[in-house]
């Protein structure tokens, strides 16, 4: 597809319940930068700001539909505007059945935007008919009836980054100290307090993982080779599970007792396996310098 200035524009509309936030929330994740309700007419003017920010904005995924009103009315003039800038831009178009939507509104005790009089099926049916033009326009359709939240991220996936998947989720690796307390965000936490502590080695207590002094002792022992292996074979076991799973981000944390020698060694070794392996990683070392 032909993207002017680089930048890829997602128009996200559809009927109302049929799972426009969710889809918004699977763009956020796949790294589209994401905008709910936007007025139809800010729309050229954001396509403008985003064309000129260098390629920081590269991908961009708004919702536009009638919770905007009159406004909405000119969303078709504001795509025009957007071709004639030069701009191409996709349409997805989300739709559910009738009594689908229905349930839905009743279990979230949410008012249809159109239910004035507080049906919900007539609101549904005036909506049907103020977006059959823009749904005839639409790039893709998904009815969302029968879809669960994942298996729409996951067509969504497919159908706006179809390679994407291993390299979108982030996995961030926590070296801390068990003495100030287990990560809150922690996925998985991994005790390494049972490996010959540096601490006691005066030479190395003042210096940290990071430290080849206190890298070669860590991985000196053989125990530490056994226990390395295992946990590679069962993080790298685990993630595409995590993946399969639509989970964008996983915190492991790598503790010991202080969080400054064994911890810090061992996610320092771990980064090393898991970009090879073309994951986006990020560490942490929590508590280095308490």
């Amino acid at each position: 597809m032909k993207r002017v200035n680089g930048v890829r524009f997602v128009i996200i509309t559809g009927l109302s319940g049929a799972g426009k936030s969710q889809a918004l929330n699977s763009f956020e994740d796949l790294g589209f930068f994401c905008m709910d309700n936007l007025p139809p007419m800010l729309i050229p003017k954001f396509a403008e700001l985003a064309g000129q920010s260098g390629g920081k904005i590269s991908r961009i995924a708004l919702v536009s539909d009638i919770r905007g009103g009159d406004f909405f009315a000119s969303l078709q003039e504001s795509l025009e505007r957007l071709r004639a800038m030069g701009f191409t831009y996709e349409i997805l178009f989300l739709e559910a059945a009738d009594e689908v939507l229905i349930r839905r509104f009743k279990e979230t005790r949410r008012r249809h935007p159109l239910a004035t009089r507080g049906s919900i099926a007539e609101g549904i049916k005036e909506e049907r008919k103020i977006l059959a033009t823009i749904r005839a326009q639409a790039d893709k359709l998904i009815d969302t009836s029968l879809k669960t939240p994942k298996e729409l991220k996951d067509e969504i996936s497919r159908l706006y980054a179809p390679d994407s998947r291993q390299e979108n989720i982030l996995i961030t690796l926590v070296a801390f100290g068990f003495k100030y307390g287990i990560p809150l965000d922690a996925d998985l936490v991994f005790d390494v307090r049972f490996l010959p502590n540096p601490h006691y080695v005066d030479s190395l207590r003042t210096q940290t993982g990071n430290d080849e002094a206190v890298k070669c002792y860590v991985w000196k022992w053989s125990i530490t080779y056994q226990f390395f292996n295992k946990l590679t074979d069962l993080i790298t076991f685990l993630i595409p599970c995590y993946i399969e799973e639509g989970k964008p981000q996983l915190v492991i944390a790598i503790g010991c007792t202080g969080g400054k020698h064994r911890s810090v060694a061992i996610i320092n070794e771990l980064e090393k396996i898991l970009r090879a392996k073309n994951y986006q990683v990020v560490k942490e070392y929590r508590d280095i310098d308490k």
